[in-house]
């Protein structure tokens, strides 16, 4: 019982930063109607960028940590925005969705040969004591985790539904048009939107590369479960990326445990097959009428 609730926990942790990923493609998609299949390599770089910054400037790591959010926003938010969506979209959402592919092996490959093809170790911003939880020691790494994930998406959700900018960010989102007849900045929402995903990614880098490490190659399994994570929850829902990504934590933390590591990739995209099945637009999605 005791191995379970560990499973449990560090299926929720490891579930948690992959709903922030996650609600990266939700918040992309919603802009752009496109899917950023770089979204995996958002979450990889920054912890890249922070070990960058600790090696050539030789910062501390706290320092390094503000660096490399700081450029990691400006490059991938506003960039990203600025010079891959903005002159791609006018051409159609399949160019552009090849342009996130292309860009997905640029930052790989670029993390590989300008970093290190090995896996290097991160620094936790949480001690690595253990606390009992239900009679089972748990680390709290991955408490702590838990807890920063889930109040990150709380505040989100707050954001987006109860403040005046939140909303005109989703007005911007459902309809730009009418949106700029009532007087809202539509550009300046959209930008705010890549801003706030490029945050969210590199706050996943930090919590998720203390357990799995800093690699090149980590964006491959975080955007495939991230991209999961948003169609079981719902793709147009922040509330149902979080339940996608904790189902899909929790779906592999067991598969792992008592399935195999060879097929744990395979558990959670069985679980993706029975959701569109039973409810294709997700579990709290909502269903979009479109005209063409």
């Amino acid at each position: 019982m005791s191995e379970l609730i560990a499973y449990l926990i560090v299926g929720i942790a490891t579930g948690s930063i992959y709903a922030l990923a996650a609600i990266g493609f939700t918040l992309v998609w919603q802009t752009s109607q496109t899917i950023n299949f770089a979204q995996g390599e958002f979450v990889m770089l920054p912890a890249i960028l922070v070990l960058l910054a600790v090696k050539l400037l030789g910062v501390p790591i706290p320092v390094a940590l503000l660096l490399g959010a700081v450029a990691f926003v400006l490059l991938f938010g506003v960039g990203f925005k600025r010079f891959v969506v903005d002159p791609m979209l006018p051409h159609g959402v399949l160019p552009l969705a090849i342009a996130t592919m292309a860009l997905a092996i640029i930052m790989k490959e670029g993390a590989k040969d300008g970093f290190s093809a090995e896996a290097q170790s991160f620094p936790s911003p949480f001690p690595s004591d253990a606390i009992q939880i239900l009679g089972t020691a748990i680390s709290l790494q991955f408490v702590m985790t838990i807890v920063v994930a889930f109040a990150t998406i709380a505040a989100l959700q707050w954001f987006v539904t109860r403040t005046r900018t939140g909303r005109q960010m989703q007005a911007s989102a459902q309809n730009p048009t009418v949106a700029r007849i009532l007087g809202i900045p539509v550009e300046r929402m959209v930008m705010l939107t890549f801003v706030i995903n490029a945050a969210l990614a590199a706050l996943a880098s930090f919590l998720i590369s203390p357990i799995y490490l800093a690699k090149f190659s980590n964006g491959e399994t975080i955007g495939l479960f991230a991209f999961i994570a948003a169609i079981v929850g719902g793709f147009n829902q922040v509330r149902g990326a979080l339940l996608g990504g904790i189902l899909v934590g929790i779906f592999d933390s067991l598969a792992a445990a008592y399935v195999s590591t060879s097929y744990r990739l395979a558990v959670p995209l069985a679980l993706l097959v029975v959701i569109i099945l039973v409810k294709p637009e997700g579990l709290l999605g909502r269903k979009e009428e479109r005209h063409v």
